[in-house]
């Protein structure tokens, strides 16, 4: 993996929230502390922007959760949790993150994505055959094993999980 970090890039970080939330609890039974993920991207260049993906309910439960992603610096992209017939319920953001992915692209030095979900080699695959930089952030442990071989980087949070993760005494949420 070759990447070039420098104090004037300017980079876009984009979350899969969910993918995360899921991560953290099934590996670690922990919260993730996006704050921390997002300074550990930004590296000390230039944030662009910072955009969090996320899946909403109809009972609202998650208002205090996306505030503190907006505290954090992290714009909110948001869509409603849909449940059809027969109780399947779908709750994506992958076509919106790579609509967002593109356009920044002509903006941004270097992309993070932030998410272990191997739907997203072939835009990485695409971005990089475009010139951009693209960086990968997650749990290994959970990462899809190609999306990290297509990346310019990878950061494994699992090396420093207390640094990036929130432990909660809660057993479910």
């Amino acid at each position: 993996m070759s990447v070039i970090k420098h104090k004037d890039q300017r980079v876009g970080v984009l979350i899969d929230v969910q993918n995360m939330y899921h991560s953290a609890k099934n590996l670690y039974n922990a919260r993730v502390n996006f704050r921390e993920i997002l300074k550990t991207a930004v590296g000390g260049r230039k944030l662009i922007r910072a955009i969090g993906y996320v899946v909403t309910t109809e009972s609202g439960e998650e208002k205090a959760f996306l505030e503190a992603l907006e505290k954090a610096g992290i714009e909110i992209k948001s869509k409603e949790l849909q449940i059809f017939p027969g109780g399947m319920k779908k709750a994506d953001w992958d076509v919106g993150l790579a609509v967002d992915a593109f356009e920044l692209s002509k903006k941004l030095d270097s992309i993070i994505l932030v998410t272990g979900d191997g739907d997203f080699v072939p835009l990485v695959e695409y971005l990089k055959g475009q010139g951009q930089q693209v960086e990968i952030i997650a749990f290994a442990k959970s990462a899809s094993g190609k999306l990290k071989e297509v990346a310019d980087d990878f950061t494994d949070l699992s090396k420093r999980s207390s640094q990036y993760l929130i432990k909660t005494n809660k057993r479910s949420r």
